[in-house]
């Protein structure tokens, strides 16, 4: 679970809620029942209709991933492809068969060295999966995005239709604030949405993909390590220059 994101959510809300009731107001007069269908109901189907049905879908599963991101740890990475690096250069790349390994990125990575895949063709079908993975994720970011530019824009579309309501209604004193409320609370609806809610997610959902990334390729380079069966202190060097340097001062010091 990321804290980070909770946290800040909660609290940017409690900001918001926390002016409020400050200055003596309530929830009452912000709660539209038709600004929420124009907003959130619109903006829903319109971003719908930006993507294929599957990659819309999918994309909720990739929200929830800000707050409950898969937990893949460089220095574990670096500590176990060292480890079999050593198993190798001792005892061959048969011995790799069934070892166990952190992800499945990996497992596959390193079943193709015991099956005898050469460094070359390593690298090159590793490679495509990382870029078929990035196109996974930007396509769900996509309808992040997407919440992030229509939700707005649906705000706009509910204050004009609360404008002109109001003005196609002017001798009717109790029309006026209805209409008021819908022209102005759609407004607040879609700016919550884009700005508090779904612009904070697709930087950290953007911010996971790239260190997915980081991750994947630092895969690459220790198996390619194995496979020109270098010394895994060589091979650990090489991976630890994507960490920070109190991490590499752990590994070294652990080595």
């Amino acid at each position: 679970m990321d804290l980070a994101s909770i946290i800040g959510l909660l609290g940017a809300i409690a900001m918001i809620l926390g002016s409020l009731f400050a200055g003596g107001g309530s929830l009452g007069p912000f709660i539209d029942m038709p600004s929420v269908y124009i907003v959130i109901g619109g903006t829903f189907f319109a971003v719908m209709y930006t993507a294929p049905l599957p990659t819309f879908l999918g994309s909720f599963s990739a929200m929830g991933k800000a707050f409950l991101p898969p937990v893949k740890k460089m220095d574990v990475l670096i500590t176990r492809m060292v480890e079999l690096a050593a198993v190798a250069r001792k005892d061959g790349m048969m011995a790799l068969e069934g070892q166990a390994v952190p992800d499945k990125f990996f497992e596959k990575g390193l079943q193709m060295l015991v099956d005898g895949a050469d460094e070359g063709k390593l690298v090159r079908q590793l490679t495509m999966e990382i870029k078929a993975m990035k196109s996974r994720h930007e396509a769900k970011q996509g309808c992040v995005k997407a919440w992030i530019d229509i939700a707005p824009a649906m705000g706009m579309i509910g204050t004009l239709i609360g404008l002109v309501l109001m003005l196609g209604n002017m001798g009717d004193p109790k029309s006026i604030g209805p209409a008021m409320a819908v022209a102005l609370l759609t407004t607040l609806y879609g700016a919550f949405l884009a700005n508090v809610l779904f612009m904070p997610m697709l930087v950290k959902l953007e911010n996971y993909t790239a260190y997915e990334v980081t991750y994947r390729e630092m895969v690459i380079e220790g198996l390619r390590g194995i496979a020109r069966t270098e010394s895994p202190r060589n091979i650990q060097d090489q991976m630890a220059a994507n960490l920070p340097p109190k991490l590499q001062a752990k590994l070294n010091a652990a080595a």
